[in-house]
């Protein structure tokens, strides 16, 4: 790749990841729908399931959803360049925002209009996390793999109705996808032998 293409690759990095970053309110989960219509299917960088491979390792790495998953994309697309150009573009909105409210912090605590905003925009980004939950969990039912969707419905009940600590979930997760990458590949093994 040329030295121009890489330039004009990074600045789309940037804009892109700071444009997603300035519109994603309420969590690291309402990036995943903006992040799939970007660089899925309009700049077709990534294909769907490393996105999802993406935001899996990102929950599951310690600090912010939306920075890590910008760390993990930048990479992939390009290279530590990328991932430094990703992370400034995530966190330059936020820091922005931030910095001015903290300006003005007693005239939007007391604003009727904000707290009204605020409180709408609590209700869109349930919905957006409840589309995000339905888009991913219809694929994985799709694919007919009784295992995911066994471990899909479990987790859910492990940490909805009996309130089992995420870390573990994960980990146990993690064990559960270790050990059947192991069984398939030496099933693999066996049948190359054959």
């Amino acid at each position: 790749m040329n030295q121009i293409s890489q330039k004009k690759k990074l600045w789309k990095l940037f804009t892109s990841t700071m444009f997603i970053s300035a519109f994603t309110f309420g969590g690291g989960y309402v990036i995943v729908p903006l992040m799939k219509k970007k660089f899925v299917d309009e700049l077709q960088w990534l294909e769907e399931e490393e996105t999802l491979d993406f935001v899996a390792i990102a929950q599951s790495s310690p600090g912010a959803v939306a920075v890590n998953a910008a760390i993990l994309l930048g990479y992939r697309i390009a290279g530590f360049p990328g991932a430094l150009v990703a992370i400034f573009g995530t966190i330059l909105p936020p820091m922005i925002i931030l910095s001015i409210i903290s300006f003005f912090y007693m005239e939007f605590k007391e604003s009727l209009a904000v707290n009204a905003a605020l409180s709408a925009m609590r209700a869109g980004v349930a919905a957006v996390i409840v589309s995000v939950v339905f888009s991913m969990g219809g694929k994985i039912v799709a694919e007919k793999n009784i295992l995911s969707t066994v471990i899909m419905i479990a987790v859910f009940a492990a940490v909805y109705f009996f309130k089992v600590n995420i870390i573990l979930v994960i980990f146990l997760c993690a064990a559960v996808g270790i050990l059947r990458t192991y069984l398939k590949l030496g099933n693999e093994a066996k049948d190359d032998l054959s």
